[in-house]
Formats: C-alpha cells, sequence, structure tokens
C-alpha cells in the first residue's frame, strides 16, 4: 500500500480533530498517519487524576510522551517514575508500560512512531461531544476489541500500580 502525500500542518493550541478515547480521555489530534505518510500520530490526551491504562505494549510502534501538564506515575519496563510536566519517556516497540494520572488533571502529547497504531484509536474512540466529556466514560472492552480488530497494541494484564 502506497504512503499518502505529506502535506504541511500548521495548528495552534486547542486545534486538532477531538476524539473521546475510552480508555478514558479526550484526544486532540495534532498531525494524523495519514497527515504524515504514516511517518507517525502526534496526539494531546487530557485526562482526570486516576485514569490509567493497563499494562500493555505496542509492538510495532515507538512511543514517546512528553508531560504537558500535570504529574503521572509511569511504569516501565518492570520499573515505576513519577514524571511531572516538562518530562519526557520513550517506550520502545515491545517493552511492556503503564502510566496512572496522579495530578487533579493531566495533559500529555504523545507521538507515535511509525503512525500505525491509528486505526486502534479510531476504533476505540468517536467524536468527543460536551456530554462524553463530562460523563467521562471509560470502557476498555471496546479498547480490547479495538486492539483485537485493528492492532496496534497488546494488552497484558491489569494496571500494575500499588496505588490508585
Amino acid at each position: 500500500m502506497a504512503a499518502s502525500k505529506v502535506v504541511p500542518i500548521v495548528r495552534v493550541a486547542g486545534q486538532g480533530e477531538r476524539l473521546w478515547f475510552y480508555g478514558g480521555g479526550l484526544h486532540i489530534w495534532k498531525a494524523t498517519s495519514s497527515e504524515t505518510g504514516g511517518a507517525f500520530l502526534l496526539f494531546e490526551d487530557v485526562m482526570s487524576r486516576g485514569k490509567t491504562t493497563p499494562l500493555h505494549t505496542h509492538p510495532h510502534v515507538d512511543e514517546t510522551l512528553y508531560v504537558l501538564e500535570g504529574e503521572i506515575l509511569l511504569h516501565i519496563d518492570g520499573e515505576d517514575q513519577r514524571l511531572g510536566s516538562g518530562a519526557v519517556a520513550m517506550a520502545p516497540r515491545g517493552v511492556p508500560h503503564a502510566f496512572l494520572v496522579t495530578s487533579e488533571t493531566g495533559r500529555i502529547l504523545f507521538l507515535e512512531t511509525p503512525g500505525t497504531s491509528e486505526a486502534f484509536y479510531r476504533g476505540a474512540s468517536e467524536p468527543a461531544t460536551r456530554e462524553l466529556e463530562n460523563a467521562a466514560p471509560v470502557d476498555f472492552a471496546r479498547v480490547r476489541k479495538s486492539a483485537e480488530r485493528n492492532g496496534g497494541i497488546e494488552i497484558l494484564g491489569p494496571p500494575p500500580f500499588k496505588i490508585v
């Protein structure tokens, strides 16, 4: 399959496709895989205290996260670390990881290279509405089904954190 044409992308703060991700956060997509010719996917994730991910890997994607605001507890390759605003971490493909938002709110910028996991996120999301954002539904069954159907992520088990 031929890569799509790469186009210039300029988005200011707050701009981008807004999706409610059923893993528990509002995604604001800054650059899609189709816009970058498959090179990467870049999105902001806005979350509330207690939002956590199951222990998982991305078998074919390197995932870099940059904490814009707030604090998370990151579990990566068997170790827990607290990361605050300005911190960066990279989980190479296949390395088990998870995170937990420990501050009131958190904003993280995710860079996934290449952008092949876009289908997973779209399958586990829908266009954001005020109702979805306010109700903050979490549906890990939908996330798991999207992972099985679209790839992009392999769920290894429940969140690994002793504190929640």
